[in-house]
């Protein structure tokens, strides 16, 4: 879904299991000690430490979004949507050496398991297509429904989720034959996903009617819908989209958008077990290593949150940029 709403600028001065958890959590860069964020407004990504203190900025191509650590963890993977490329960043020296040029407004991404191929959701094309990193070129691409967005690559690297917003559907897609091999129904806007720790269920989050999906992997049938209310909030501004699973593997969390809460949701019982109040449009979301803290974006108060997972409280809101998007951490 497409936001191009104007925001005030404000900063402050200056085996199974195992494979779905390494999905859950892409490659990290080694050492960084830092929480990387993607502003859209200001084609950049600002850098904090894991206090949330602001230490630099990384200026790269235009409306930086999603973002993941390269396969060997050394370079940072961005999305631009109005530059429609994939910005390449050095970790090392905090600078843009390179692009990949995409489709016309490229959204969500996923890697292959070695970590050579980008799958990405290409928004106004309808299509998920796929680009080789190394030699920056195109391999294939496959059509969609409506809006693309959240892509997820299973640990094997055989098979790809892709939501639809526009069709309210997630794609199965065999990524040996290149073809739509099963079209799941889930909820009003789908967005984006978690894979469950075991491998069993995929997370899907239905941004307009207010449930997270959970559907069987081995079936491709929805097995379940997990219902948010906050209190004095209309269903339609609960909104999720954003989520990230703990380190532990037990908790799900869910940005629930303009209800402007994040929702911890136990992992084995679908049960909600707490909210809590962040900023204006918490999308997305990155645990510190040791899954204490998480990190939220909050995309229409220009923020970051940092919430204590153990208390289950906000510690506190520091400026992050014009419209914060995605959160990357590294250890």
């Amino acid at each position: 879904m497409t936001l191009r709403a104007p925001m005030a600028f404000a900063l402050r001065a200056v085996s199974t299991a195992a494979a779905a958890a390494s999905l859950a959590f892409p490659v990290q860069a080694q050492g960084t000690g830092k929480v990387y964020v993607s502003s859209e407004k200001d084609n950049m990504i600002h850098v904090f430490d894991t206090r949330g203190e602001r230490t630099g900025a990384i200026d790269v191509c235009k409306r930086p979004r999603d973002m993941r650590f390269s396969g060997d963890g050394k370079q940072i993977l961005v999305i631009c949507g109005d530059s429609n490329a994939m910005g390449l960043v050095d970790v090392a020296t905090g600078k843009l050496t390179g692009t990949v040029p995409l489709g016309d407004s490229p959204e969500m991404f996923d890697l292959s398991p070695d970590g050579k191929t980008a799958y990405v959701s290409i928004e106004d094309e309808n299509v998920v297509a796929a680009y080789d990193i190394d030699s920056k070129k195109a391999v294939f691409e496959i059509k969609t429904g409506g809006e693309p967005e959240g892509v997820l690559v299973t640990p094997d690297g055989k098979t790809a989720y892709v939501t639809s917003e526009v069709a309210n559907v997630v794609h199965v897609i065999d990524l040996g034959t290149k073809k739509v091999t099963k079209n799941i129904k889930v909820g009003k806007r789908p967005r984006r996903f978690v894979l469950s720790p075991d491998g069993a269920e995929l997370w899907v989050t239905n941004e307009l009617d207010a449930t997270v999906s959970v559907v069987d992997t081995k079936t491709h049938a929805e097995k379940q819908k997990i219902k948010f209310e906050v209190k004095g909030m209309r269903e339609a501004d609960i909104t999720p989209v954003g989520m990230t699973l703990s380190p532990d593997g037990k908790s799900i969390w869910v940005g629930l958008g303009k209800a402007n809460h994040v929702a911890q949701v136990d992992v084995a019982t679908k049960a909600v077990k707490n909210q809590v109040l962040v900023g204006k449009r918490a999308w997305g979301m990155g645990f510190a290593p040791d899954g204490k803290t998480l990190f939220v974006a909050n995309g229409l108060s220009d923020d970051m949150t940092l919430v204590d997972t153990t208390s289950g409280q906000a510690i506190k809101t520091v400026p992050a940029g014009r419209v914060p998007h995605s959160i990357l951490v590294g250890q």
